[in-house]
This record gives structure tokens, sequence and C-alpha cells, in this order.
């Protein structure tokens, strides 16, 4: 059986990263809370869901405005 040596590069997964940051940050919260588990407006607030959607609309309704002002 051949095994491959040991490589010394060193390869991050940005992706993965983030998600471990993600789940570490529900980890604290949930230690912090008093109840038994997250809500989940709790949950949003600690992923940040609720300031990534308002920035999702902000840039649908600009990308219409400017749609519109093309159009007439």
């Amino acid at each position: 059986m051949h095994v491959a040596a040991p490589s010394t590069t060193l390869v991050q997964d940005h992706v993965a990263l983030a998600e471990i940051e993600l789940c570490g940050d529900l980890i604290i919260a949930a230690s912090a809370a008093d109840g038994e588990r997250l809500s989940f407006d709790r949950i949003d607030e600690v992923l940040k869901v609720a300031a990534e959607r308002s920035a999702r609309q902000a840039g649908h309704a600009q990308a219409q405005q400017v749609r519109r002002a093309r159009q007439g």
C-alpha cells in the first residue's frame, strides 16, 4: 500500500473557516442564553441574517431604480 507523504503546503478553506466561526458564535450565544434553546430571531441576530437580508433588499431596490431610470 502506498501512502502519500505529508504536504508542507497549507491550504485554507475560507468557507469552512467562516462556518466554524459562525458555529462558535452560536455556541457562545447558546451558552449565554437563559432558556433551553435559542429562538429563531436570536439565531438570525447571531448569524447577522437580518443585516444580510436588508443589504440584499437595498441592493435589489437600487437596481430596480437604475433600471427604471434607464427605461424612461
